[in-house]
């Protein structure tokens, strides 16, 4: 890929959640979402009060990192095709070693579409909403005929986990993980059900872009917007965030398990786990290994762990498939409190990295160093004593 197209000629600085600012890579292309910086730290992740994989409430701890203000949007995205050539995962033939039993003529490139039934339906049932459509992509998301067109600010959708990951990589960002992603969601309100406090909906406002009507038949729209809305339409969270929660789901590197159980790692731990390190590692890796366990993220590896298979990645697993499944975050407009009410910091959903829907986005963060001291060469009793 290109990295040099769209480059910035000047860093920009954004503002942080308490005034601070960030300053934007230099080499960075242009166009790219503002950082928010988050100082990091502990907070109680996970939810008792919901669904079982949100369980059990835990204490969790990452390092501190930058965080895009908003979902990637469209704009932004059409940017990083033009500028490398990008052909996303909807665009591309199935391979047929991958879906066995699947005729032939099937095998061809689109995505999911989210599409209404004409009235009251089984809610246990979701292949009555959802179709493959042929041709659905991130710029036609509900297939042929369709466009962003009028929609530049909107997020994008129809990206699938690989998707996310090149822009990413081209923007010389990163996907956050599970922990980070919720701490940043959070905004500062400890343990609270919705990114905006305990109260769904305080003094009849509604602040996040969720299904409103009769799902999955009659949608009278959020603030006016069927579907995705502009990024930024409903109020930022305590960090400066917006959309944290509600518009689309957003991709992270954590590959899904069907709870916290055996995940969560007390403070001390961590800060023992940072005390033992002895070389200069990516606050990632500490942040994955120290609370997460090895495998929390797809696209590194451990330091000494070589190459060898992740058994995480087999077992995030749909049983009957051998295709991992990561942690999706934060709900969608398709979210609706009688089926879904998963608009919440603490909700997490799988799903398969080869799959684009119409209700799935992403944002990036930065990760910083962790500052280790420099090895110390070892003195002699001569040099002691001159």
């Amino acid at each position: 890929m290109d990295r040099t197209a769209g480059t910035a000629q000047a860093a920009r600085t954004t503002g942080g959640p308490k005034g601070e600012t960030t300053l934007a890579h230099a080499d960075a292309p242009a166009g790219l979402s503002p950082l928010v910086p988050l100082p990091g730290g502990s907070f109680r992740m996970g939810s008792t009060e919901f669904y079982p994989d949100e369980a059990p409430a835990h204490e969790a701890t990452v390092a501190a990192f930058e965080i895009e203000a908003h979902p990637v949007t469209n704009a932004q995205f059409a940017a990083f095709v033009a500028a490398t050539g990008y052909v996303t995962v909807a665009e591309r033939a199935l391979d047929p070693a991958d879906y066995p039993g699947v005729a032939t003529e099937d095998l061809v490139p689109g995505a999911l579409v989210f599409t209404p039934t004409t009235g009251p339906v089984d809610l246990a049932d979701s292949q009555q909403w959802w179709r493959w459509r042929p041709g659905a992509r991130w710029d036609a998301p509900h297939g042929p005929g369709t466009s962003v067109e009028g929609r530049e600010d909107h997020p994008v959708v129809q990206v699938s986990f690989e998707d996310a990951q090149a822009y990413a990589t081209w923007a010389g960002r990163s996907l956050p993980t599970e922990a980070e992603w919720e701490y940043a969601a959070r905004g500062g309100l400890d343990g609270a059900r919705f990114a905006w406090g305990d109260e769904h909906r305080p003094d009849g406002e509604l602040l996040a872009n969720h299904w409103q009507g009769s799902f999955p038949h009659r949608n009278t729209g959020a603030q006016g917007w069927v579907g995705t809305s502009p990024v930024g339409t409903f109020p930022a969270n305590g960090y400066g965030l917006v959309d944290m929660t509600g518009n689309v789901w957003e991709w992270t590197t954590s590959y899904y398990t069907p709870d916290h159980a055996g995940r969560a790692r007390s403070a001390a731990e961590v800060a023992a786990a940072r005390a033992a390190l002895t070389v200069e590692i990516p606050a990632y890796v500490l942040t994955g290994a120290a609370q997460d366990g090895p495998g929390e993220h797809p696209d590194r590896t451990s330091a000494g762990s070589g190459d060898a298979p992740d058994p995480r990645a087999a077992a995030s697993a749909e049983p009957g498939s051998t295709i991992p499944r990561m942690v999706l975050k934060g709900g969608s407009h398709l979210c609706a409190p009688e089926y879904c009410l998963r608009y919440r910091p603490a909700a997490r959903s799988p799903q398969a990295v080869d799959t684009a829907t119409s209700h799935i986005g992403f944002r990036c963060v930065v990760r910083p160093p962790v500052a280790v001291a420099p090895a110390v060469a070892p003195v002699s009793a001569r040099d002691l004593l001159g």
